[in-house]
């Protein structure tokens, strides 16, 4: 039986709806952080995703704004009345960012990094770990053992994609590993069909995937001019693909 996180009086995940988190891959300005805050409140979105600290693989491109880009997410927030996830690289990060994040989110790079996960399991936080980029099922879930067994069992699994031999896609996105997880687990499990896929164009048929397949939620990136986005524009929604993929699945 899947483990249920509150995460306030509204939102409880895992016990049997479906949650939608949505937001940029990076925040990037007040203004587009403010646009996005809107329109989940519209859509009665509770939970708004957002990179801070990012793990880029090109160390020359946009890493995001650390501490500033949090304290702005805090009024952005609090102004919308939303929940914050947001990746933490490094163990030192953790104490500041504490004060600011309401999710820990430990991306794809770091499912193995034990100092963090060690680190975030000493926390009282929902934590999100995503599955490594080449990581098996087996492994993945050994991961979120060094969260659970420093005390912190509020951990969320999220399935990312893998890197196979296809290149048409980002990743090849594993919906497989849903039930699976559903089986092995008593972790909440979700999907990110932006990361997944990496195209625009098939977020929306693979959200439904993982829905069909008793997920308990989707992270979807979204963005108010994808074109012109600092980081995975490519694989961002634009706000009316976002309002459509909303009456598409509820």
């Amino acid at each position: 039986m899947t483990k249920v996180i509150k995460i306030d009086e509204e939102i409880n995940i895992g016990d049997g709806s479906f949650t939608i988190i949505a937001g940029p891959c990076a925040i990037e300005n007040r203004e587009q952080m403010e646009k996005i805050g809107a329109l989940l409140s519209k859509l009665g979105i509770k939970i708004i995703r957002g990179g801070a600290f990012k793990p880029r693989t090109d160390p020359k491109s946009f890493q995001g704004l650390g501490l500033d880009g949090l304290k702005m997410m805090a009024e952005i927030k609090k102004k919308y009345n939303l929940k914050f996830i947001s990746e933490v690289l490094d163990p030192r990060d953790l104490e500041a960012a504490n004060d600011y994040i309401d999710i820990f989110q430990i991306g794809s790079r770091n499912m193995q990094n034990f100092s963090l996960l060690r680190e975030v399991g000493k926390t009282d936080k929902p934590v999100m770990l995503k599955r490594g980029m080449s990581a098996t099922i087996k492994e993945w879930v050994m991961a979120a053992e060094y969260i659970r067994l420093e005390g912190n069992e509020k951990i969320i699994l999220c399935e990312r994609g893998i890197r196979t031999f296809e290149d048409y896609t980002r990743n090849t996105l594993d919906l497989m590993s849903v039930p699976i997880l559903k089986e092995m687990t008593d972790y909440p499990v979700f999907v990110d069909p932006s990361h997944g896929t990496g195209r625009r164009e098939l977020i929306l048929p693979a959200a439904k995937a993982a829905k069909a397949l008793n997920a308990d939620g989707i992270m979807v990136e979204i963005h108010p001019e994808p074109e012109n986005a600092l980081s995975d524009g490519m694989q961002s929604l634009n706000f009316k693909e976002f309002e459509n993929l909303i009456k598409e699945l509820v």
